[in-house]
């Protein structure tokens, strides 16, 4: 079991990584055995939600510096392990690019967060659920689109109205068949739980790679998420970091 000490200026954190994750698990190890991230900063706090770490650029940064797209030249191929690892209070995920730039969701080198979140209804968790499955339908249809994409500009440039929506019906008849088959998106207990007692941020799961969790020093968390920012979210008062493994 591989477990790291963050040491803050607000105190220490204790994560333990998952051996799920070995590509992040082992990349996150040689960092902090190469003391990549000692001197960097929790670049960005948002109360309620998270504290993100791991930018290089953030070390000995001035105060009016833009962080956040810093890292050491390589990102890690994403390892979603869901629903078996999800968002819950005090998860360390690894940030990563939009999917626009990004679509296969790859991690950043070094930037990771640690959740905090919020304790949710079940009702909320029902809505979000609803969103989940609606977002399933668009990504399952926005990357059937782009396979038919040369079908489609023909269609366009010969003005086949009717081509285009009988392509359209298709692929929608596809998308449903597909989201069907994959089942629609639904909370665990184990999730539902989490939750709705401890905390987190489910709308993030399956869409950033879990790595690990917090194992001491929630409360050192806590204090960071509730620390005053600027405009970019970075703290007025710099809460610097340190590993180290033990």
């Amino acid at each position: 079991m591989s477990k790291i000490k963050i040491s803050t200026t607000k105190g220490d954190i204790t994560v333990r990584l998952y051996d799920e994750t070995p590509l992040h698990r082992d990349n996150f190890l040689k960092l902090v055995e190469q003391g990549f991230f000692n001197g960097t900063l929790f670049h960005r706090v948002i109360k309620d939600f998270m504290i993100q770490g791991g930018d290089p650029d953030s070390k000995g940064a001035e105060a009016n510096k833009q962080l956040g797209v810093g890292g050491p030249g390589y990102t890690v191929p994403a390892e979603f392990i869901y629903p078996q690892l999800f968002h819950k209070r005090g998860a360390l995920s690894a940030a990563r690019q939009g999917d626009e730039v990004n679509p296969n969701r790859e991690s950043s080198g070094s930037q990771f967060y640690i959740v905090w979140g919020k304790v949710y209804k079940e009702q909320e968790l029902k809505q979000l659920e609803r969103q989940m499955a609606m977002q399933q339908e668009q990504s399952v249809f926005n990357r059937l689109v782009a396979d038919h994409r040369t079908e489609i500009l023909q269609l366009r440039r010969d003005r086949n109205q009717a081509g285009l929506m009988e392509l359209q019906e298709k692929l929608v008849a596809e998308t449903k068949a597909i989201c069907k088959e994959q089942g629609e998106p639904k909370f665990t207990e184990e999730q539902v739980k989490a939750y709705t007692t401890v905390g987190g941020t489910p709308f993030l799961d399956n869409q950033y790679t879990v790595f690990g969790e917090v194992v001491e020093g929630l409360d050192v968390v806590e204090e960071i998420q509730k620390v005053a920012t600027n405009a970019s979210d970075r703290p007025k008062d710099d809460v610097s970091v340190n590993m180290e493994l033990i």
